[in-house]
């Protein structure tokens, strides 16, 4: 499994990609299409036309690093997008429930409350 910290900014091309692309060909798409720099050490994420192949791209230290990962059976489901975006922006959790195979429209994030004690209790 992949680990991704919570403050990683991954995007997500829009438009579908030849999967066959490898480096160079990944980020000249994020230079040219997502007009994004990709030696950032941000994530940036593909998909095939018909959303059963996904494809990361990340520099790190010593140079880019591929994740590649192709379903037997279904497709990958993507978040909402607006008419026009070439990118959309995911959180970390968005991104592995997509790798999971799970349909984000059926996911419900609830609100979460986090209760911090008063420093000074009351006497």
């Amino acid at each position: 499994m992949l680990t991704i910290p919570p403050n990683l900014r991954i995007h997500l091309a829009v438009a579908p990609c030849d999967m066959r692309k490898s480096f160079r060909g990944l980020s000249g798409i994020v230079r040219e299409k997502l007009r994004a720099d990709p030696l950032s050490g941000h994530v940036f994420c593909f998909v095939n036309r018909r959303r059963t192949m996904l494809k990361l791209l990340v520099h790190v230290r010593s140079g880019y690093a591929i994740y590649y990962r192709r379903l037997s059976r279904g497709t990958f489901q993507l978040p909402p997008i607006d008419e026009g975006q070439t990118q959309v922006l995911l959180d970390p959790a968005t991104l592995t429930l997509m790798l999971e195979g799970i349909d984000l429209r059926s996911v419900k994030r609830r609100l979460r409350h986090i209760h911090h004690p008063s420093p000074h209790p009351e006497s």
